[in-house]
């Protein structure tokens, strides 16, 4: 039988009670079979009201920046059939008919009489993140058939999971996160897209915090965890490098004994956490001591990588369309999880030869005859420099626009420099962004670098590079999410509009 999301699914997870139990003998006389209102499909779960459409349910989450709270007029207007707040929600005006459902305080078997097709379910919890989170774990435990690979690390977490798709689906049915949504929020929202026809979930695991993999884990139940990359970011929340490499290993703990940790062998806090799974181990990287390995590398520039690949006793030549040395370790995590996974050779190679994953690095054609490789979804020092690494293999004229990079915490100011001294190294013009981005500049400056050029913001970079790229220039454009890049790539490339899907 088909599953479908229905308000009784909501009911059921936040309270324990299915809506139809809930009417008994005792409340005959309610004209309205509750029962029916537990069986209203549900169209969508949103957490931002301009995603509401007929038949969503609204989750109105406390943000830093913004409430949710403020915008559950805008969701009932766009449609949505049930709203799910914290006791904020009871101070608010809006206009319309709502049944306050208390599950904070709500018992099991608690009636659900008072609910009435005129008006519409507010569900009032004591945090509306933790029930979206237990609404999407209780989603997931309707197909208890379809095998988890979660995917974290400091760096490479979507370019690894798009990879790891792409070789799945050889096989398998395989839902994977769209974009970057691989928060305590994204996550969940995920989930919602699971259904009978899958076989397997990529899911992407991100986290501010310790316990937010963990938690993540618990929704998603993974057989499979992949760690990328232990480094210095997200230093300002979390303070030490070992703190963040123990928060990583949250994915490894939790797997089962019949599970696979994927681990990158080649960094040693992550080879580390072999100690940390009750799960078979299979190592990746260039070193030959891993299970799954790779050397004869060669760039071929803006056509991508080859290598030959190792494990056991097989050798392959493999080519890839994926750029700088840095995607050979994103192909062997690909690799490994399809060796785990049972595919054959045959699948896995045409599965890394895919080019319908949405790799994060792109070859964008810009205007007046520049090539621009937009990099601009996030930044940090190792991806920033494995950057640079393959713009130093291009013969041609080097400009790199770098930007912010931000949540280094202690390690900012370091950060920053070690970029703009291999920028010096690589680039024969550098285009410095931002206040951060300034000590880039400086640091490429104190090199000796005789073209650096500092920019406030991204306005005042698109004209800096308007006046020095030439025709045949490659030009790097990469900084942090926040910084917003991508506006640069789009003022500069050639076809903005066929060009505005990047960056997923």
């Amino acid at each position: 039988m088909k599953a479908v999301l229905t308000l009784g699914d909501l009911f059921e997870a936040l309270t324990g009670t299915k809506p139809s139990s809930a009417v008994g003998t005792a409340e005959a006389s309610v004209p309205y079979s509750v029962a029916a209102l537990g069986e209203q499909r549900i169209t969508r779960v949103a957490i931002d009201s301009r995603q509401v459409v007929p038949g969503a349910v609204f989750f109105a989450l406390q943000g830093e920046a913004l409430d949710g709270h403020q915008f559950i007029g805008e969701a009932l207007a766009r449609g949505a059939i049930a709203i799910v707040g914290n006791a904020r929600a009871r101070e608010l005006e809006f206009g319309r008919t709502l049944t306050l459902i208390d599950v904070a305080g709500l018992q099991p078997n608690s009636s659900f009489a008072a609910l009435s097709p005129e008006s519409v379910p507010l569900v009032i919890t004591a945090n509306s993140l933790s029930a979206l989170q237990k609404f999407a774990g209780h989603w997931r435990k309707k197909f208890p058939n379809v095998q988890v690979i979660g995917v974290t690390g400091s760096v490479g977490k979507t370019s690894t999971k798009e990879l790891i798709w792409a070789v799945l689906k050889q096989r398998y049915r395989t839902l994977k996160s769209q974009g970057n949504l691989n928060s305590e929020t994204g996550l969940p929202l995920t989930i919602f897209n699971l259904n009978e026809t899958h076989e397997r979930a990529v899911l992407e695991m991100g986290m501010y915090a310790r316990g937010e993999i963990a938690a993540l884990c618990e929704i998603a139940e993974p057989t499979i965890g992949v760690v990328t990359l232990v480094a210095p970011i997200h230093l300002e929340r979390l303070g030490t490098i070992e703190n963040i490499a123990n928060a990583k290993a949250e994915l490894v703990a939790a797997l089962p004994e019949h599970g696979w940790a994927i681990l990158n062998g080649d960094d040693v806090r992550v080879r580390a956490m072999r100690d940390k799974t009750r799960a078979s181990v299979v190592t990746f990287g260039l070193d030959a001591t891993n299970d799954v390995w790779a050397d004869e590398i060669a760039s071929h520039g803006l056509d991508g990588m080859s290598f030959a690949l190792h494990h056991q006793g097989t050798h392959l030549h493999v080519r890839v369309p994926l750029l700088g040395q840095h995607s050979v370790h994103t192909a062997l995590a690909a690799a490994a999880v399809g060796i785990a996974e049972k595919l054959s050779w045959e699948e896995i190679l045409r599965g890394l030869q895919d080019v319908s994953a949405q790799l994060r690095l792109i070859a964008v054609p810009g205007k007046n005859g520049i090539t621009i490789l937009d990099d601009t979804y996030n930044a940090s020092p190792p991806s920033t420099l494995s950057a640079l690494n393959l713009l130093s293999e291009m013969s041609e004229r080097k400009i790199a626009v770098l930007g912010d990079m931000r949540e280094l915490g202690a390690y900012e100011r370091e950060g920053h420099q070690l970029v703009g001294i291999r920028a010096a190294e690589v680039a024969d013009v550098i285009i410095a962004v931002g206040a951060l981005g300034k000590f880039i500049g400086d640091a490429a400056r104190g090199q000796g670098h005789a073209e650096v050029h500092y920019a406030q913001d991204n306005a005042q970079a698109i004209e800096h590079i308007t006046r020095v790229a030439r025709a045949g220039d490659i030009v790097l454009v990469k900084g942090s999410r926040g910084a917003q890049m991508e506006n640069i790539v789009q003022a500069l490339a050639l076809d903005t509009e066929a060009h505005g899907g990047h960056g997923h």
